[in-house]
C-alpha cells in the first residue's frame, strides 16, 4: 500500500512541475524575431531594415516643406509589409545622398485613417490607397514622380537628378554599391 502512495505521490509532483513549467513558459514574454521576408510588424522598418532610424519622424512636414519651396520624397508605406520592408532600403539611400537638399517624409497610412479629405499641403493628399507608393514633388510643388510599388535607386536618383537639374547618369561617374551588412549596401564613387 506504501508503494502505491509514493507512487501516486511521484506522479502528482511530476504533473505539478509539468504544469508549472508550462506557464512559466506562456508568462515569459516571447522573442521577437524581425523578419525582411514578411508580413508581420517588427517596429520601426527604416531603424530594422535599413538602419537609418532618422526618417522617422520626418523632421518637417509636407506643408513646411512646400512653404520653402524644398523639393519633397513622400514615401507611403506600412510597417509590416514585406514589400515596404524591402523598399526602406531604397529610401535610406536617398536620403544619404539628397537628405540635405530635399525633404524625405516617410507617411505611414495607418496615421491617415480616419481623415476623408486632405489639403495640396497634406500627405494623404497624394495618397492612391496602396504601399509602398513613393511620390516626388519638386521645389515648385509639382508632382514629377507617382509611382506605386518597389521603385529602384537608380529609377528615383534619375528623377532627383532632373529635380536638381544635375548630369544625367550616363554623364557622370557611377556609383558602385559594397554592402554594409546584410540588408544594406553603401553606394561609393
Amino acid at each position: 500500500m506504501q508503494r502505491k502512495q509514493q507512487h501516486q505521490i511521484k506522479c502528482i509532483i511530476i504533473s505539478m512541475i509539468v504544469a508549472l513549467m508550462t506557464a512559466i513558459q506562456l508568462w515569459m514574454p516571447q522573442s521577437a524575431i524581425a523578419a525582411l521576408e514578411d508580413d508581420q510588424y517588427d517596429g520601426n522598418i527604416f531603424a530594422l531594415y535599413a538602419g537609418n532610424g532618422s526618417l522617422v519622424p520626418a523632421r518637417v512636414t509636407l506643408e513646411e516643406s512646400m512653404q520653402t519651396e524644398t523639393p519633397t520624397l513622400l514615401v507611403f508605406y506600412l510597417d509590416d509589409s514585406k514589400d515596404c520592408k524591402a523598399f526602406s532600403v531604397t529610401v535610406s539611400e536617398l536620403q544619404r545622398y539628397y537628405g540635405r537638399a530635399a525633404s524625405f517624409i516617410p507617411i505611414n497610412v495607418d496615421q491617415l485613417a480616419g481623415k476623408e479629405e486632405f489639403s495640396r499641403t497634406e500627405p494623404g493628399y497624394y495618397y492612391r490607397g496602396l504601399v509602398p507608393q513613393t511620390v516626388l514633388i519638386d521645389g515648385d510643388g509639382k508632382v514629377v514622380f507617382d509611382q506605386v510599388g518597389q521603385v529602384s535607386f537608380e529609377t528615383l536618383d534619375d528623377e532627383f537628378r532632373e529635380v536638381f537639374d544635375l548630369l544625367p547618369r550616363s554623364e557622370s561617374e557611377q556609383r558602385k554599391r559594397r554592402p554594409v551588412n546584410d540588408l544594406n549596401v553603401e553606394l561609393r564613387e
